[in-house]
């Protein structure tokens, strides 16, 4: 009995050893995932309005190489779809407002980045970013300067896309002895030949009315030349300007040429109409070339090809998405980490052929893009650089909303001392 009781007493004894054994590994593993926890997937959440054909291509093939390079951050993709960027814009609008910035967001370079979130004291700069990466040299000073406000650079800009281009169906062309027209006389020519021939000569889609702002702005950019384009959005010349009425008058003329059911369509779809040959051409941001290419498959110089908008040879309106650091966001090193990648020609050249744009950076690799990437590529290192107003780069929100409403119903009236008079009461927003 005794040897039975004392084996029992063992026994109990080492049940207890055994459990507090268990418990303090138990405990150990808690502080083990207590410990893996602290050191989980960082997260940077990306905002932007890249849904689209090609461009949520791009998105998805960035974020996919930034997570192959870096396992310890993971991208969250926080698209916004519609309204060409309408909707995200106000989506992100009411989170800055609230305090609720995400990680890194779309923004177009120059006064939409510098008036609507700089000015409001809502961004952090990046000076640092760019010594720390050598990018000072890598960005053309021009466009450096969009990104700038008072000697402080405030995003990283990933593309370049260009306003003043228009895309037309070679084989339409071809068939109507049509040259490529370098004169506003000599685009008007053409439009008359086309039109005789029974062929829409410009296919717009202003559904929204950026659109027609954007044939607008480049008919500006013709008559005035750069510096003055700069000098009338710098409010040095008025917009009652002799030169100005004239570009008016002449876009006023270009509408004679365009489909009748403009107003039912996107840009998509007008640039359907081009590449099914229902029309001849499309003023649009090259962003129409990878809609051609990605979502129509057609070849570059074969089924479409391109040329500068009447008399802007040389001069290049520049739209260029950026990201940036908002301020208050809770991980702005690894937004940081985010953004020097946004910065790297790899990046660079795993999006922009998707998108259809061109990099910012100028030393990319060409073999990367096809023909109008690097026809594109090599204006955008030579030519005068210009800010789009229809993409909020060349004037403020709240000038550009107004500009927007006058040139649309100018092209549903057609009355030239209307739009000049709506512009000139609109230029002290600007």
């Amino acid at each position: 009995m005794r040897k039975l009781y004392g084996l029992s007493i063992i026994f109990a004894l080492l049940l207890v050893v055994s459990a507090c054994s268990s418990d303090s590994s138990s405990e150990k593993k808690d502080d083990g995932d207590e410990a893996e926890d602290s050191t989980a997937t960082g997260e940077v959440e990306i905002f932007s309005w890249w849904t689209g054909a090609g461009e949520e291509d791009g998105l998805l093939a960035l974020i996919d190489l930034f997570e192959e390079q870096h396992d310890d951050i993971k991208v969250e993709n926080a698209a916004v779809a519609g309204g060409a960027g309408t909707n995200a814009k106000a989506v992100l609008a009411t989170r800055m407002q609230g305090n609720d910035p995400p990680s890194t967001f779309q923004v177009h370079g120059g006064e939409e980045l510098n008036k609507s979130w700089v000015a409001a004291d809502k961004m952090e700069p990046l000076n640092d970013l760019y010594e720390e990466n050598g990018w000072m040299d890598k960005f053309p000073e021009d466009l450096i300067d969009l990104v700038s406000m008072d000697d402080q650079i405030y995003s990283v800009p990933v593309d370049i896309h260009r306003g003043n281009v228009m895309f037309y169906n070679k084989e339409v062309f071809e068939e109507n002895d049509i040259e490529i027209p370098k004169t506003f006389d000599e685009f008007f020519e053409a439009a008359d030949k086309l039109q005789d021939a029974g062929i829409t000569p410009i296919s717009l889609g202003d559904k929204e009315s950026w659109t027609a702002t954007m044939i607008f702005e480049n008919v500006l950019l013709g008559v005035l030349g750069p510096d003055d384009y700069n000098k009338l959005f710098a409010d040095e010349i008025e917009f009652d300007d002799e030169r100005v009425i004239e570009a008016a008058e002449k876009f006023n003329k270009m509408l004679d040429y365009i489909d009748d059911d403009h107003a039912s369509r996107n840009w998509q779809d007008a640039a359907r109409l081009v590449a099914d040959g229902d029309a001849a051409m499309i003023n649009m941001g090259d962003w129409a070339k990878g809609y051609f290419s990605n979502d129509l498959d057609l070849e570059t110089n074969e089924d479409f090809g391109y040329f500068t908008t009447p008399e802007t040879e040389g001069d290049f309106t520049i739209i260029t998405d950026t990201f940036g650091l908002p301020k208050g966001v809770e991980n702005p090193d690894e937004v940081k980490e985010f953004l020097t990648f946004l910065g790297s020609t790899e990046a660079q050249d795993v999006f922009n052929p998707l998108k259809g744009s061109i990099p910012a950076r100028v030393d990319a690799d060409e073999s990367e893009y096809d023909e109008y990437g690097t026809d594109t590529m090599a204006d955008f290192k030579d030519s005068k650089l210009v800010p789009s107003l229809a993409h909020g780069s060349a004037a403020s929100e709240g000038f550009l909303t107004k500009a927007n409403q006058a040139v649309n119903i100018f092209v549903t009236q057609r009355d030239v001392d209307n739009l000049i008079s709506a512009l000139k009461n609109a230029a002290p927003e600007m």
